[in-house]
C-alpha cells in the first residue's frame, strides 16, 4: 500500500526511528511526536492558496514539503499512518465550542478514533487551540498533558443512541493555549463530536467550509502553533506566545516580514521566502 511505503518518510518527519507497536502507549507516542513536530497553519489559506484534504495531498504537504497544516490536513494524516503502523482507525467529525460561540458552528473539526485491544479512543494531532493527549472513549475519562492541563470527555448524547454524542473539557493553564481559552479554574469546552461514519467527501466539505467561509477562523486569523513538551508555541495574526510549565509567558508583537519570517523558521520550523510572508494580509505593502 502507498501509506505503507510512505511511513518511514511520516517516521522521520516526526522524528521517530521505527514504527511502534499498535498499543495505547504507542499512540500517545506518536500523536505528541507528530503535533510537537509538525506545525497547525493556515498560512497557504490566508496567502491565497487552496488546501486540499486527500491523502496525497497532505503527504505532500505536511511531510515531503515540510509544511504544517489545519485539522483536516493533519488528522487525514494522523489516521493514514497510525492504519499504517497496524492501528484500526477512521475518522470523525467535530463542531469546535471553544470560546463559546453564540450559535451552534458546523463541523468544521475533525478527529481520529481508534480500536485498541477492542476498546475506542480518540487521538487528534490537529486542534490548534491547545494539546488533548489520546483518550479511551469513556463516559468521565480524564488525562493530563505535560503543559499541566487536564483533559475529560462527558457523554451527552441520549443512552441508546446509535451514534452518541461526546464532549471533550480542560481545565489547565492559559499559557499552554492559542489565546481562546478564559478560565484556569473551570472546565472549558472544546469540541463535541459523535460517532457517525464520516466519508472522504464529509471531509472535502468541511476542509472547503474550514478554508474558504467568510464567517471561518482560518480566512479571519492567520495563526501557527506548535505544542511544545511541556507548553505552546502560539502565532496570531503578529502575536506571538510562548508558554512553558514553570516558566513565565513570553508575548511580543512581530515587528516585520523579516522578523515573522524569523520566528516561523525558529520557533515553528516553518521555512517559507520573504514574497510568500508578503502575500499574507499582515504584511500589505511591506518588504
Amino acid at each position: 500500500m502507498q501509506t505503507e511505503r510512505q511511513l518511514p518518510a511520516y517516521l522521520s518527519r516526526i522524528g521517530l526511528a521505527q514504527a511502534p507497536l499498535p498499543d495505547a502507549a504507542s499512540l500517545a507516542r506518536v500523536q505528541a511526536a507528530h503535533r510537537q513536530t509538525i506545525p497547525f497553519e493556515n498560512l497557504a489559506i490566508r496567502a491565497g492558496g487552496s488546501v486540499a484534504c486527500d491523502s496525497e495531498a497532505v503527504f505532500a504537504k505536511l511531510v515531503t514539503a515540510r509544511r504544517g497544516g489545519f485539522c483536516f490536513e493533519h488528522n487525514r494524516l494522523l489516521a493514514d499512518m497510525l492504519a499504517a503502523m497496524g492501528f484500526d482507525v477512521r475518522l470523525l467529525l467535530a463542531r469546535v465550542l471553544l470560546g463559546e460561540p453564540a450559535e451552534l458552528p458546523p463541523r468544521t473539526h475533525c478527529l481520529v478514533l481508534v480500536q485498541i485491544d477492542g476498546a475506542p479512543w480518540i487521538a487528534d494531532a490537529g486542534f490548534g487551540g491547545a494539546y488533548a493527549p489520546p483518550m479511551p472513549l469513556i463516559d468521565g475519562a480524564e488525562a493530563e498533558s505535560g503543559d499541566g492541563a487536564r483533559h475529560r470527555l462527558r457523554r451527552i448524547g441520549e443512552e441508546g443512541t446509535l451514534p452518541g454524542s461526546w464532549l471533550l473539557e480542560r481545565l489547565g493553564p492559559l499559557h499552554a493555549t492559542d489565546g481562546r481559552a478564559r478560565s484556569e479554574s473551570a472546565w472549558e469546552k472544546q469540541f463535541a463530536f459523535d460517532l457517525g461514519q464520516v466519508a472522504q467527501a464529509d471531509m472535502a466539505l468541511g476542509c472547503h467550509w474550514a478554508a474558504t467561509h467568510p464567517m471561518s477562523r482560518f480566512t479571519q486569523v492567520t495563526v501557527a502553533s506548535l505544542c511544545l513538551a511541556t507548553g505552546f508555541a502560539s502565532l496570531v495574526d503578529r502575536e506571538l506566545s510562548l508558554g512553558q510549565a514553570g516558566c513565565e509567558p513570553v508575548k511580543r508583537t512581530i515587528a516585520d516580514v523579516a522578523d515573522y519570517r524569523t520566528t516561523l523558521a525558529q520557533q515553528f520550523g516553518l521555512d517559507l521566502a520573504a514574497q510568500d510572508i508578503n502575500r499574507l494580509p499582515l504584511f500589505t505593502g511591506e518588504c
